[in-house]
């Protein structure tokens, strides 16, 4: 696997522009009590440069995500009695996905039983370019055979815990993720068995793999390790992903390094004890900035 050290700069915009030319994301995500799951991705996804981001959230709950998010679309969607979304919104989604360049499908949905069955139907039937995290993932590891029926492409953002149970494996192999040298062979073996994933191990130097490609990022830190962190990196990745200029593995690998970065830059005005997942929000403006200043010299 050939390990790539140089990620793509960031396009200039034109002076002549507007939203549509920078891609829509749509974000599937939230149930009751797990609201900010949502809106910290949808807020990622805009903080990435793309033009226009709609959530779809289970009806009830739409009030509140609508009165946290100021610049997202919100859409009330078919819901379970628990307040999570249910199967019953499977042909909306769909409808909405169509118009989006990207799909963000997974944070704060919950384990809910109904709500798990929208999740492998989305997985099997949605198209174009979709990133799974959180419950998402923890539906696919209950039938992980689905990726082989997937049409869309697919980047799976799992944290070790996560990639364990994708690989329908026990505690020992739990250990096994969380060695350099053994995540790369996890991830190495898991790419090939799946080539239209892009496979994005979360941890100390995350890594981003596919096809023959492996990129170890070389940003972020252990105040990093707090809730709300990889919804933002779930959004962040959409978002470079719905734009059009990058690839999937450059749009992961690209925002791992902006993620890791920002958390960086919250690090040195927070403290490693006291970084929250929005100081990283906060803070990526300024890191795409040094990015940009970067990639352009």
């Amino acid at each position: 696997m050939r390990q790539i050290r140089t990620l793509p700069p960031l396009p200039k915009r034109k002076a002549d522009t507007h939203k549509g030319t920078y891609g829509r994301v749509l974000v599937i995500a939230g149930s009751a009590g797990m609201t900010g799951a949502a809106c910290m991705t949808s807020k990622a996804a805009l903080r990435s440069g793309a033009g226009l981001v709609t959530l779809g959230i289970p009806e009830s709950l739409n009030p509140i995500v609508a009165s946290k998010l100021t610049c997202t679309i919100t859409k009330p969607l078919p819901e379970t009695k628990e307040q999570t979304l249910s199967y019953k919104a499977r042909h909306e989604i769909i409808e909405m996905s169509q118009r989006a360049q990207a799909v963000a499908l997974g944070p704060g949905l919950s384990q809910n039983p109904d709500t798990k069955r929208l999740v492998l139907w989305l997985l099997e039937n949605l198209g174009g370019h979709l990133v799974v995290d959180a419950d998402g993932l923890n539906a696919l590891a209950e039938e992980p055979s689905i990726l082989n029926k997937a049409k869309a492409d697919i980047i799976l953002t799992p944290h070790p815990g996560e990639m364990d149970r994708l690989m329908g494996s026990g505690q020992t192999s739990s250990s096994r993720v969380r060695k350099h040298g053994q995540r790369v062979k996890v991830v190495t073996e898991f790419v090939k068995k799946h080539p239209n994933v892009t496979l994005v191990l979360k941890g100390h130097r995350s890594l981003v793999a596919h096809n023959d490609r492996l990129y170890v990022c070389t940003t972020g830190n252990p105040g990093m390790a707090s809730a709300g962190t990889g919804d933002v990196l779930t959004g962040l990745i959409a978002g470079l992903w719905a734009q059009g200029w990058a690839s999937a593995f450059e749009a992961a690998g690209l925002g791992v390094y902006l993620h890791g970065l920002a958390g960086d830059m919250a690090r040195d005005v927070a403290g490693e004890c006291s970084l929250i997942a929005t100081d990283i929000l906060d803070t990526l403006p300024r890191a795409f900035v040094a990015y940009g200043k970067k990639s352009h010299a």
